[in-house]
């Protein structure tokens, strides 16, 4: 396989509003969007993240645009993608990703099917008492069977709402970042991000190298202006997730 993009994420704790001042998020577009992750249903009801611990992700967003469903495997490893699988590809209104994910935590290898979707037409999935899995295309059922064969997907139910703002290319420094703010359950957080792709002549080690000095590029440009960095180790996935399941118990 050849060299993977590199998404590299800084998370950050604190005051969220007054980060994304510090950061300059008034020099971008913002867009807001209403995220649900769906987990399975017997699951949630005995305080358990099955799909979660399985690494598998399925995740609605609607607004803002298009609507968008995104079938992740995070951690995964290369032996799990098979077939049509092993290789990124783009047949609209389907992309599918592979990427490595970079942070001060370590790297992981992910593997994204996402599916575009006119405006509205997945909020009945997110509707209390829908089974969430009725959208499920599919290519992105295939993926999901022919790559996470341990996990089962009978019955979903969807959690959330989380409250997404989103502003992209952010100039920080040199970098262009994205920053997103997620609110949900009590709980607020900011994730700052950039990309990095390889270059032409990049062997391994050369860009693993070039993204390890990005990664602490952008924690410096962070900390330069007074926010704190993150010491969690789970990601921001795991820790809201864990919140709206507790939610949903009552």
């Amino acid at each position: 396989m050849d060299l993977l993009p590199v998404e590299i994420k800084v998370n950050i704790e604190g005051d969220v509003a007054g980060a994304l001042s510090a950061l300059g998020s008034g020099q971008g577009a913002m867009m807001t969007r209403r995220i649900w992750f769906a987990e399975d249903q017997d699951g949630v009801a005995q305080g358990k993240l099955l799909l979660l611990e399985g690494g598998v992700i399925v995740r609605f967003r609607i607004g803002g645009g298009p609507d968008d469903l995104v079938v992740k495997l995070r951690p995964c490893t290369h032996e799990q993608l098979v077939g049509r699988f092993q290789d990124p590809f783009e047949v609209a209104p389907i992309t599918y990703k592979i990427e490595q994910d970079l942070s001060r935590n370590g790297r992981v290898l992910a593997a994204s099917l996402a599916h575009t979707h006119p405006s509205g037409t997945l909020a009945p999935a997110v509707e209390p008492g829908a089974d969430s899995s009725v959208p499920l295309d599919a290519v992105q059922d295939q993926f999901l069977h022919a790559c996470a064969r341990d996990v089962e997907f009978d019955r979903l139910v969807a959690l959330g709402p989380i409250f997404s703002t989103k502003v992209d290319d952010v100039p920080l420094d040199d970098l262009e970042v994205d920053l997103e703010a997620w609110s949900a359950a009590g709980l607020h957080f900011l994730e700052a991000s950039i990309r990095v792709k390889p270059k032409d002549g990049d062997d391994a080690e050369e860009f693993e190298e070039r993204a390890e000095r990005k990664l602490r590029k952008l924690e410096e440009a962070v900390l330069a202006r007074g926010v704190t960095l993150s010491e969690v180790a789970d990601s921001k996935t795991q820790r809201v997730l864990t919140a709206l399941a507790a939610a949903a118990q009552g």
